[in-house]
């Protein structure tokens, strides 16, 4: 618990000192956010705001799980664990690939950076080294911080080992890869309103938290009452999770309307690697879907937006995404992004209570 605490005062530290100092760098190099001209009108007066602040909450999270483990192992609890390093890498290494296009939207002045197909290119080598290592690298544990299988709480529903080695590697790494484009780019999409997408990450992530908490509880071995997960060190996942929520409570104080900095594609693209890893690392893909539901809503808004306009040249929304449609519906921003904050927090709920009744299940209490 001590642990805990340490990640979550270092995390919230770094991240309230950190992010003025950054604004001043960004102020200086005129590193100012490029405002897309077919947005809410509104939106035109953010142009020139400091971006790229997911720089910091990266830091943010980096030291506090590192105060954390720094802690353990000084008191006896050995190295940091295989898990834990692979779900930062996955971390860093999206947020890498944001920083490099925020850099190129700032450097061209203009709203586009990487083309599509180069930030395809890098979610794919990226989220490739990941898969592959997840499988590889050993654990404290001795559980591996992955299973080649698809899996909505713990044990697969659908396992690739039916394929062979060589070919569920195969398939695990294209799971994977599916997995880490479709968050990365949901909580993208969802970082359009001042406070949006950190309010919604900080609460999703304080979900995943529990989770990875009853999880490192009831952990294999341990000889709890109840149900008991394989899962490679929980408690180390549980720290990083809550570092991260914590670092988006406070870049909130900044990220709020109005923002003096965004996280950029920087803070989106490493949340949602972020995200994504903690679901494979859990053994909880499928439960993600409810735990960041508004990442999904907002996701299908847009997919459904082009696909019914390139079929029927009929828009189903105002704009795409659907937090942009309620402003022109005449919303404030602020009441769309506390109003989506509460829907999140709702999923978040849901997505607790649906893995605490099937841990019940497991563990024959729920109709005892």
């Amino acid at each position: 618990m001590i642990s805990l605490i340490i990640g979550i005062l270092v995390s919230l530290a770094t991240i309230i000192i950190g992010t003025p100092l950054l604004i001043r760098v960004v102020h200086k190099l005129h590193y100012g956010q490029y405002i897309r001209q077919d947005g809410p009108q509104s939106h035109l007066l953010k142009r020139g705001t400091p971006t790229m602040g997911g720089v910091v909450i990266i830091i943010a999270v980096i030291i506090g799980w590192a105060s954390s483990a720094l802690y353990r192992a000084i008191i006896g609890g050995g190295a940091p664990s295989g898990s834990a390093l692979l779900v930062l890498f996955a971390m860093v290494s999206m947020g890498a690939l944001g920083f490099i296009d925020d850099f190129a939207k700032v450097r061209k002045k203009q709203n586009t950076g990487l083309s599509v197909s180069g930030k395809f290119f890098g979610q794919f080598v990226l989220a490739t080294i990941y898969a592959v290592l997840s499988l590889m690298v050993p654990t404290k544990s001795g559980f591996p911080s992955a299973q080649a299988g698809m899996s909505f709480i713990e044990h697969p529903f659908f396992s690739f080992s039916f394929a062979g080695r060589i070919v569920s590697i195969i398939l695990f790494v294209i799971w994977v890869n599916f997995l880490m484009t479709a968050w990365t780019n949901a909580v993208n999409l969802t970082d359009g309103l001042d406070g949006l997408a950190a309010g919604s990450s900080m609460i999703a992530f304080a979900g995943y938290a529990i989770v990875a908490f009853w999880e490192s509880y009831h952990l294999k071995n341990l000889g709890r009452f109840g149900y008991a997960y394989a899962v490679s060190d929980p408690l180390d996942l549980t720290i990083i999770a809550v570092c991260a929520a914590v670092a988006c409570f406070g870049f909130l104080w900044f990220n709020s309307n109005p923002a003096t900095i965004f996280m950029g594609d920087t803070g989106s693209l490493a949340l949602g690697g972020l995200f994504a890893a903690l679901s494979i690392s859990t053994h909880t893909e499928f439960l993600a879907l409810i735990i960041g539901g508004l990442f999904v809503i907002e996701t299908m808004s847009d997919v459904i937006q082009v696909g019914c306009f390139k079929l029927t040249h009929h828009r189903v929304f105002k704009m795409a995404p659907i937090h942009h449609h309620f402003e022109l519906l005449g919303w404030s921003e602020s009441k769309v992004v506390v109003r989506f904050w509460m829907i999140e927090l709702v999923f978040v709920l849901v997505g607790v209570m649906v893995f605490y009744a099937d841990w019940a299940s497991r563990s024959g209490l729920l109709f005892s």
